[in-house]
């Protein structure tokens, strides 16, 4: 079950009807009396969305909670659960790059809560475009050590370390029943495996071959 939580505009609560089906205090209960399902809890329940997480932050630092993201990770330890996800998309690509200390609580606080092994990579590139910045953000991303020390975080570690290989693929590969070793040797024969060979091979240098309808050049007659 993936399920959108969070995500709402500042004036959530007058411009949005039904905001209070955004909120994760339902997501306990339903993970408990369903244990045979799975729900993915999309966003991670962060509340922000198109505006600067400032105010997130602030709370953050405040008072160690972030809403909703710290309701969700609450969820496993207080309802004895397993089966439930957090997932990134937006919540990480809007705070990544202009916000990285409030990227790195929402990080520690769903890792600290959920378990790394619980979260799952998303970017919602369909809004963002190709999503390759946010993967490099994320590798390079670190937990400053003054949040580790004072919300008993981890640290996120080596950009291809446990964690953020879970994070990126391997959780979610479990998830859905992924072989990642079968799909990196099927890779290596495929047709787009093959364009990337021969564009390495060509020296990555555009080639300005031109495709798909050319207009001739008009003739006099």
């Amino acid at each position: 079950m993936c399920v959108h939580k969070g995500l709402l505009p500042a004036d959530y609560e007058t411009s949005t009807k039904h905001w209070r089906y955004a909120m994760v205090d339902d997501v306990g209960k339903a993970a408990k009396d369903f244990p045979q399902l799975t729900f993915v809890i999309y966003h991670s329940g962060l509340k922000p969305f198109l505006t600067e997480p400032d105010e997130s932050l602030a709370q953050f630092e405040s008072t160690g909670r972030m809403d909703w993201v710290t309701d969700l990770a609450e969820v496993p330890a207080k309802y004895g659960v397993t089966n439930v996800y957090a997932e990134l998309g937006t919540s990480f690509a809007t705070s990544a790059v202009t916000h990285p200390r409030h990227c790195a609580a929402l990080l520690g606080t769903l890792i600290r809560g959920m378990g790394a092994e619980r979260v799952l990579w998303g970017t919602d590139s369909v809004w963002y475009g190709s999503p390759q910045w946010q993967i490099e953000a994320f590798r390079r991303i670190e937990i400053p050590e003054d949040m580790q020390k004072k919300h008993r975080f981890a640290p996120l570690g080596k950009e291809d370390g446990p964690v953020k290989s879970a994070i990126l693929a391997k959780n979610a590969a479990k998830l859905y029943g992924i072989d990642l070793a079968k799909l990196a040797d099927a890779s290596e024969s495929d047709s787009l495996a093959q364009v990337k060979r021969d564009y390495e091979i060509a020296g990555t240098d555009r080639s300005n071959a031109a495709y798909g309808f050319i207009r001739r050049a008009s003739q006099e007659t």
